[in-house]
């Protein structure tokens, strides 16, 4: 199972990032470790910056490679949502030095999942709304028609380059609004007003 995660596909979230605007999608991966299990996420004793992002996610139910775009639909069938945890200190540290910086995004239980997908055949795929809260306050609010780059989109592109298997997960992009947690810290995230995972930061 691989973890394949896509980088500013929400042009506000590019700009609050001051980063330019991609003009195809931007991806990387995080291990299978990296899936938090469980409820409780520990913040790692490397970073004293630690950022959420959330972002629906895509379950791949289908082997394929070389994807046409206007077939891609039939590559999944459910959306989740999820977390990509950011050691923000050291990714900034290593875009200034010009090196990869998997280390800042890639760590064990960086990758939020919540346990349920919903059917897309029950949501309006054109406009997915999703939401973070953190602390009961509303941090992060999104709709998939905000993607610079849509699902089909960046499935056929990631195809080019890896095949795409049963069960791989696709973290499709965050919106504006990411920002620091601190111990005590309790994440709700929701898919319209359906709770999908709620986190104890510790």
């Amino acid at each position: 199972m691989k973890i394949i995660c896509i980088g500013r596909n929400y042009a506000d979230h590019a700009k609050e990032m001051k980063s330019e605007l991609p003009t195809e999608p931007i991806f990387f991966f995080k291990p299978d470790l990296a899936i938090l299990r469980g409820h409780k996420f520990y913040i790692p004793d490397f970073t004293n910056d630690l950022h959420y992002e959330v972002e629906l996610v895509i379950k791949i139910n289908r082997v394929g490679k070389h994807i046409d775009e206007k077939f891609a639909h039939k590559y999944y069938n459910q959306i989740g949502l999820g977390i990509d945890f950011t050691a923000r200190d050291i990714q900034q540290e290593c875009k200034a030095k010009g090196l990869p910086w998997e280390k800042a995004k890639a760590f064990e239980n960086s990758a939020v999942l919540s346990k349920q997908f919903i059917d897309k055949s029950d949501l309006n795929m054109e406009n997915i709304q999703f939401s973070l809260s953190k602390n009961d306050k509303v941090v992060q609010a999104g709709t998939s028609s905000d993607m610079i780059f849509t699902f089909d989109k960046i499935i056929a592109y990631i195809s080019q380059f890896v095949t795409l298997k049963i069960g791989d997960l696709i973290y499709t992009g965050t919106p504006k609004g990411v920002g620091p947690v601190k111990i005590g810290d309790e994440l709700n995230g929701f898919i319209g007003d359906k709770s999908m995972f709620k986190i104890e930061v510790r």
